[in-house]
Formats: structure tokens, C-alpha cells, sequence
């Protein structure tokens, strides 16, 4: 966006008069700072304490705000022209936001007068004035202490976006007048901007997934696998019940997009090598380029791919098969008939080696660690075989004991095993060390990991005995660092997947964009898509421009489904914002003006999943250099002038002013924009003027002491340009000539030396009056 010449984001009407008369007054305040004795104390660290602005003036200002020490730091927080009819709570808190209550807070609601993480001041006389609030002082003022933590009470500021702030107490919760609010940052952290900018209702970046389409082509689904070559989407599945017109059972090959049936294998060798129609219980694995190997009831191995008629497979003997992998070559398969552990050969069944465990049903495989992990749920072990010797190498007990039988998984990136018990899923090391274990609301039922982005998906199934409180007939799906076991993305509520008809599957695309999630209750697949909340990748700097120069913030974020942007501005120190028009691009370009100084600025980015924003930025802008002709504002400082003779050059092109004025040795004439000068002995008169189109020339300075010579009283014109220039060695000083003799410096004349602050004292009513006449002269142009 490009706003019109003259004008930009967020400037209200007549800001442009309130920016000239603040240049005298920064004038004043220079003179009056450089009055200080040498070694006093300005700021222990300019750049860490902050002062903010609230909704009625008040001023809050805080100690330290930058590189606070996640373990705790105590830092100081004060305050002024707070009302006197509302008590405030001072804590660190959660921002969310304008007009949006700060919370949660370290100490909370402290009612007890005890905490060291938050502080209650209350008006003069109120009932809890004493050991429970302190009282504010004269002009509604505080000055307190407290410590704050990166972590507690609920609050977490490595996640969220956390400032000190004040706030109306428990008995005024909903007055959000008193809520002033100054952003901090614990070491590693940027303020207000925790992992790529500041989460309004979810951090930035937060991973979620969402429902895209529900597949009911393919029967009641048992088993999920997405094939690494064909990308095909293969089902194991039995047939629903409601569904008496047709029989669903077999394997089905489906568009992992849409859904659509590609193939439908309905045929597999029986007992007796007749094709039947026979349902497919577990998938083990893939073909080369397409198809897979599965099991069929009740002890059927076969194999097919997309487009065959009927599978090729053998039926083996002995007891029910309970579980299927792939073999440790490419014609072999390992299957588990109970607690018998055998690998055989797919095109004959004979097998080739075989291990009798105590007890046990399920297993996983972990080629590349040459090792199976095998579960006995009812006995609470969990043994290693290792597929070398095809022995066991270690038993390890399941805590908690025996249970109910979910899963087991092994991990192909860290060959850690996840083994789904009861409403808990605990997690196995490689050598068998127990390291973590997962409790969830439901029963755990499958697992998937995806090595691109090093994620584990776990699905979830609810009981669905409504009778039971702890069932709601809601699964949930939850995705955690396969390393760290963190949470790596929101918990997704699966409705109506419970266990009453099956266990639910999962099959994860490599990279983790797109989950499929069965529901054999409800005869569907669920195909899940990865949505990311905004996060920003490269946010505005604070920035100085001059006068009339074109001016460009820059954002961007990246973002599931992609973000929009769009820029706000706030006039008031952050304390609101409002949308500048129209700013809905990634950069924001304007002419910058005057009226602009101390405008803050930042983008907000919006999509599915949440509302993500830069770090507030400040526009800082000077007056434009000397050779302006003199628009809203005045120019550039004029250059210094001879001490010798006191010719004082003329700084910038705008009008000439009326009378200038005498001065003696150095003296100088300031322009009509309100400058205010000081003179130090025979050097001269400093002055400051910033120049106002067509202002009369006044008079500004004090007369020196002269060493020597008696000054010649030369009149002087003064020319109103953009900045006077300054004569004799002061600065931004008015314009003007004077003549001079016998100048020379305090050195030369042993002047005796004005103090330097009663001085500008003495001057700021004489800048006060030109700035009243400023004004009155700017209004009447506006």
C-alpha cells in the first residue's frame, strides 16, 4: 500500500501541529539534561526499562523488560495517575490483547497480601489498606516489587506472549480501564514475539489437524496402509453389518484424495487352496512398487496389488494367526500364532524358524536393529527377540502389569518401542529402558511415525460403554516428538470413534501433511490435514526516516492454510490499535511526516487456525535536511557559526521574518517556531528554532560578558527557513547575521560562566510563548 503524499497510516487530523511544538520542547529538555553534574545517573540501562501509557493516561513503567531470567528475577514496576476509586492488581501475566482481560498471572488474584509474584494497591482508606494492599500515594501513584518466572500458575511465557501489567482488582474484574500493559522477554526470547511472533488465541505456529473428508467406500475398515511407491491408499475390511445388500470384505485400493475405489481384492485360497471371499484382518507391509502382504481369517497369508482379481496366499497351520510383519528377506513373512513366533515362506507357508515366548499376541518388527519386540499384554512383559539368533535377549515388565491389549510399535528412527495398554501408551528405549509413558482420556489403539518431521501419531478409542463415566463416545487423535515426547500439535476430538466394533488404525503421508484415521463403528476412514497457525518469519525493525521519505515496513509468515496479512497502527503507545486502510499486503509503504513521531506499527496474520502478530515497531521521524522549501515542518539545522565574528549562516529556504533583533559578540536570532538560546560568557547565545513557513523572527539568547572590547550592536535580519543556523558554537541555533567585535572564547575573555540549567530554566517561558504564537499561526493555516 502506498499512502497519498502528505499522509500516512493511522494520522489523524492536526497531529501535525502537536509534532512542531514538541521540537522546542526536546530543545529545553537537551539543555536541562546537559546541566546534569558529571556521573549522575540518567539509567542504569537505557535500553531495558520501559514506560507505557494506559486508556486514561496513567504512566507504568518497568524496571527491566529484556533477558529476564527464566529461574526468576525480581524486577521493580511503577506507576502514576492511577485513579483513586479502583484498585489495581501488578503482576506478569498473559497478554491477550486490547480490551481483552490479561490472564492467566503469576500469583493470581492475591487476596492474601502474601505473594511475591504480584502486588494489590488499593485507594487511600479503602478496607483492605494495609497487610493485605498497600495504598497508592499522592497522584495515584506506586512503587513495588516483584519477582517473576518465565513458567507458573498456569502461565507459560516461552509459549505465549506475556507482559507486566496493572489491572482493576477481583472487585472491578471487568473494568479493563486500569489495564495498562508493557511487554517482557526471559532470556532467548524477543519481547512480545515468543517463537515467531505473538499468539492472540493459540501460539504462533501451533500445529492442528483438521477433517477434510470421511471415505465410506471401502466396508468397515481394519487396517490403513498409504504405499511408499504407488502412493495408493490400502484397506483391510470386513463387512458392516447394516450394509446386507453387499459384502464388503476383502482389500480395498482407494484414491488416498477423494476416496474412490481403484480395486477391490474380494477373493483369497481358503483351507483347502478354493478361493473365497474373505475379509483382510492385517496389512504387513508393501510390495515392491505396488501391492502389499496381509492376513486374512483365520490363518490365511496373501499378498495382491491394485487390479488383481484375486490374491495369491497360503493357509497355515496351527492356531488363529494374531499378528503379521515382514520377513527378514524379501519371500518371507513373521507371523504370530499366539505366543508362537514363526517366519515362513510366503509362496509355501512352510515355516523356517520358530520360538515359542511364555505368552504374548501382538509384536513388532525392527529390521534395521535385527530385533522383534513381543508383548504378552496378560502377563504385563514385554520380550526382545533377536531375529539373528531368533532367541530371546531380555524381558521387561509393563508398568502397571497386565492389561488390555492395544498395540505394538516400534519406532524406525530411534528404535524405540511404543506399546499402546489399557489408556496409556509406554515408551521403550532400544535396549529396553522404560523412558516415558503417555496417559491419555482414552484407550490407546495404534500408532504411526513419520521420520520426515520425527512425529508420533497415536489414535485414541473411547470405550463406548456410556455407561461407564469415563467414556463419551469420542476417540482423539495426538501427535507427540518421537525424541522429546512433547506435544507437537493439538489434540484433534475424533466423535463417534469408539472400540465397540473394532480397533481404529492410522496411516501417516510422509511429512506428516495428511492422516487417515478408521473408525470401524462407523464403516469410515477420516482423511485429517495439517493446519499451522501463522508464524512469523521475518518481522519490521523499528525504523528513522526523515520528513517526506517513502517509508516500507516489511512482514511475513508462513502458515497452514496460507495467511493473510493485514497492518495496524497505534497512535497512543500500543495501548489500542485500529486497521490502517486498505494495508493488506506484506509491505506497508508511505510518506512519512512529522505527525508520524512515535507512531507504532506492527502486522497481524490471520488464517484457520489462529491470529499471529509482529512485535510492535516505532516510527521515529526527524526533521528533512536544509534546503526544504519549507513544508509542514522546518528544515534541517543550520551550520555553525565563526565564534570570530559571529556570522551565523541561514539554514533552509522558508520565508523571511520580520525584525531579527541585536545582539552582541555572538549573539544569535532564532527563527519564529518557538527557539530558546543560552549564553555562556562572551561565546554567544545558543539557539533552536524549528522553522514555521512565513513566522516572524524573535529575538533569543541572553547578552554575554564581554572579555575586552565593547560588542558593536549590528541589527540583524532573521530568515524563518527550516532550522536557523547556530552562531558562535551553538546548537540548532536561529538564523541571522550580527555584528561583531572582539569575540574570542571564555578562555580568552575570562567570562564568568552562567549555570547552565538556571539558564534554560529562564528560557522556557520565553519558548513557551513562541510556541503559543506558533501555534496560533499553524492552526490558522490548517
Amino acid at each position: 500500500m502506498t499512502s497519498t503524499p502528505g499522509t500516512a497510516p493511522g494520522t489523524p487530523p492536526g497531529d501535525r501541529s502537536r509534532l512542531r511544538r514538541r521540537a522546542g520542547t526536546a530543545a529545553v529538555a537537551a539543555l536541562l539534561l546537559a546541566g546534569v553534574p558529571a556521573g549522575a545517573a540518567v539509567s542504569a540501562d537505557a535500553g531495558t526499562p520501559r514506560t507505557a501509557t494506559g486508556p486514561q493516561g496513567q504512566k507504568l513503567t518497568v524496571s527491566a523488560t529484556t533477558g529476564l531470567a527464566p529461574a526468576g528475577q525480581k524486577i521493580r514496576v511503577q506507576g502514576e495517575g492511577y485513579g483513586l476509586t479502583t484498585g489495581i492488581y501488578v503482576a506478569l501475566c498473559k497478554d491477550n490483547g486490547d480490551n481483552r482481560v490479561p490472564s492467566p498471572c503469576l500469583g493470581g488474584a492475591d487476596m492474601s497480601g502474601g505473594s511475591k509474584t504480584s502486588q494489590w494497591i488499593v485507594p487511600p482508606g479503602d478496607p483492605y489498606e494495609g497487610d493485605l494492599a498497600s495504598a497508592f500515594g499522592p497522584g495515584g501513584t506506586f512503587d513495588v516489587e516483584i519477582e517473576v518466572t518465565e513458567k507458573g500458575d498456569g502461565l507459560d511465557c516461552a509459549e505465549v506472549a506475556c507482559s507486566v501489567v496493572t489491572r482493576a482488582d477481583h472487585r472491578a474484574a471487568g473494568n479493563r480501564t486500569q489495564d495498562v500493559r508493557i511487554p517482557v522477554a526471559f532470556a532467548g526470547q524477543e519481547p512480545g514475539e515468543p517463537g515467531g511472533g505473538e499468539g492472540v488465541d493459540v501460539p504462533a505456529g501451533t500445529v492442528s489437524y483438521t477433517p477434510a473428508a470421511e471415505f465410506t467406500t471401502a466396508g468397515k475398515p481394519l487396517d490403513l496402509l498409504l504405499h511408499p511407491d504407488s502412493k495408493k491408499l490400502y484397506v483391510g475390511a470386513d463387512n458392516l453389518p447394516d450394509t446386507a445388500d453387499v459384502d464388503e470384505r476383502g482389500l480395498h485400493v482407494l484414491n488416498p484424495e477423494d476416496g474412490t475405489s481403484e480395486s477391490w481384492i474380494t477373493q483369497a485360497p481358503g483351507s483347502t487352496g478354493a478361493l473365497r471371499a474373505s475379509a483382510a484382518a492385517r496389512i504387513a507391509g508393501p510390495l515392491p512398487g505396488d501391492g502389499v502382504v496381509y492376513n486374512y481369517p483365520l490363518r490365511g497369508v496373501g499378498s495382491a496389488k491394485s487390479g488383481d482379481q484375486a490374491a495369491s496366499g497360503v493357509w497355515l497351520a496351527g492356531s488363529t494367526i494374531t499378528d503379521i510383519a515382514p520377513g527378514t528377506t524379501p519371500d518371507t513373512v513373521l507371523v504370530a500364532q499366539g505366543a508362537t513366533l514363526s517366519e515362513i515362506g510366503r509362496a509355501t507357508g512352510t515355516a523356517t524358524r520358530t520360538l515359542t515366548l511364555p505368552g504374548g499376541t501382538r509384536f513388532a518388527a525392527d529390521p534395521e536393529r535385527g530385533a522383534v519386540w513381543y508383548t504378552d499384554f496378560t502377563g504385563g512383559k514385554l520380550h526382545r527377540v533377536d531375529l539373528a539368533s531368533f532367541t530371546v535377549t531380555g524381558s521387561f515388565d509393563l508398568p502397571g502389569g497386565p492389561g488390555m491389549a492395544g498395540f505394538t510399535q516400534t519406532d524406525p528412527a530411534t528404535g524405540a518401542v511404543w506399546v499402546g495398554v489399557d489408556r496409556s501408551v509406554v515408551v521403550f528405549d532400544a535396549a529396553g529402558t522404560l523412558v516415558k509413558t503417555l496417559v491419555g482420556k482414552d484407550l490407546a489403539r495404534d500408532a504411526a511415525f513419520d521420520t520426515e518431521t520425527g512425529r508420533a501419531y497415536v489414535v485414541w478409542q473411547d470405550g463406548g460403554d456410556l455407561s461407564d463415566p469415563a467414556n463419551d463416545n469420542n476417540g482423539t487423535l495426538t501427535v507427540y516428538g518421537s525424541e522429546d515426547f512433547a506435544p507437537a500439535a493439538k489434540d484433534l476430538s475424533l466423535p463417534g470413534n469408539h472400540s465397540q466394533a473394532g480397533a481404529a488404525s492410522l496411516a501417516v503421508e510422509p511429512g506428516g501433511a495428511t492422516v487417515f484415521v478408521t473408525s470401524p463403528a462407523e464403516g469410515k476412514i477420516t482423511r485429517l490435514v495439517r493446519q499451522v497457525s501463522p508464524l512469523v518469519t521475518h518481522a519490521p525493525a523499528d525504523l528513522t526516516a526523515k520528513e517526506g521519505e517513502e517509508v516500507a515496513l516489511t512482514a511475513e509468515a508462513e502458515g497452514t492454510p496460507e495467511p493473510t496479512v493485514r497492518w495496524q497502527v497505534s497512535t497512543d503507545g500500543a495501548q489500542t490499535w485500529k486497521d490502517v486502510e486498505g494495508a493488506t499486503e506484506p509491505a506497508l509503504t508511505f510518506t512519512a511526516r512529522t505527525a508520524h513521531d512515535g507512531y507504532r506499527y506492527r502486522a497481524e496474520f490471520r488464517n484457520g487456525v489462529g491470529t499471529t502478530r509482529t512485535a510492535a515497531v516505532t516510527l521515529t521521524v526527524t526533521p528533512a535536511t536544509g534546503g526544504d522549501s519549507g513544508g509542514d515542518t522546518g528544515g534541517d539545522t543550520g551550520s555553525t557559526g565563526d565564534a570570530s565574528n559571529g556570522a551565523g549562516s541561514t539554514g533552509g529556504d522558508g520565508s523571511t521574518g520580520a525584525d531579527g533583533g541585536t545582539q552582541p559578540s555572538g549573539g544569535s536570532t532564532s527563527d519564529g517556531s518557538g527557539s530558546t538560546g543560552a549564553t555562556t560568557g562572551d561565546s554567544g547565545s545558543t539557539g533552536t528554532a524549528t522553522g514555521d513557513p512565513g513566522s516572524t523572527g524573535t529575538t533569543g539568547g541572553s547578552t554575554g560578558t564581554s572579555g575586552g572590547s565593547t560588542p558593536s550592536a549590528g541589527g540583524s535580519t532573521g530568515t524563518a527557513g527550516d532550522s536557523g543556523s547556530t552562531v558562535g558554537g551553538g546548537v540548532a541555533g536561529g538564523t541571522g547575521t550580527a555584528a561583531t567585535s572582539g569575540g574570542g572564547s571564555l578562555a580568552a575573555t575570562g567570562a564568568t560562566v552562567m549555570s547552565v540549567t538556571l539558564a534554560a530554566a529562564g528560557l522556557v517561558g520565553t519558548g513557551v510563548l513562541v510556541h503559543r504564537r506558533a501555534r496560533r499561526r499553524t492552526e490558522g493555516a490548517l
